[in-house]
C-alpha cells in the first residue's frame, strides 16, 4: 500500500509544479498584453489553471503526504532532512497563496506589478523543488 501512496503523491507533486512553473508564467505574459481580448484570455486561463490543477494537486499532495507520515512515522519525523523538507513545503503553500493574491488583482486590473517582477516570481518555485529534491534525495542532514 506504501508504494501505490507514494506513486500517487509523487504524480501529486508532479502536477503541482507544473502549475507553480506554468501560472506565474500566464502572469508574466498578462502584464505584457496590450489588447482586451488577450488579458480577458489571460484571465481565464490563470483561474482554469489555479482551480482546475494547482488547488486540486496542492491538497492531493498534502493529504497524500500526511498518509505516507502516518504509515512510517519512524523513517519521517525523526529525520532533520524531513522537517527541512516540511519547511519548504509549508514556504511553497504560501508561495502558491501569493500566486492566488496575484491572481485576483491580475483579474480585477489592480495589479501593479510589472512583466519583469513575475519574471522573477517566475523563478522561485525552482529553488522550492531543487531543495526538496535534494533533500529527499539525497537526504543531506
Amino acid at each position: 500500500m506504501y508504494q501505490w501512496v507514494l506513486a500517487f503523491h509523487l504524480m501529486a507533486v508532479i502536477c503541482w509544479f507544473a502549475a507553480l512553473f506554468y501560472l506565474p508564467r500566464l502572469f508574466v505574459y498578462h502584464a505584457m498584453a496590450e489588447d482586451q481580448v488577450s488579458i480577458e484570455r489571460f484571465k481565464l486561463m490563470q483561474r482554469k489553471l489555479y482551480r482546475g490543477i494547482a488547488n486540486p494537486s496542492m491538497i492531493a499532495t498534502i493529504i497524500l503526504g500526511l498518509w505516507l507520515v502516518a504509515m512510517a512515522p519512524e523513517a519521517y519525523l525523526g529525520q532533520v532532512w524531513f522537517h527541512l523538507k516540511a519547511l519548504f513545503v509549508i514556504l511553497l503553500i504560501g508561495y502558491h497563496h501569493m500566486c492566488l493574491a496575484h491572481m485576483k488583482k491580475l483579474a480585477n486590473d489592480s495589479s501593479e506589478k510589472s512583466h519583469v517582477y513575475f519574471r522573477f516570481f517566475n523563478e522561485v518555485p525552482v529553488i522550492f523543488m531543487v531543495a526538496i529534491v535534494i533533500l529527499v534525495i539525497v537526504k543531506p542532514f
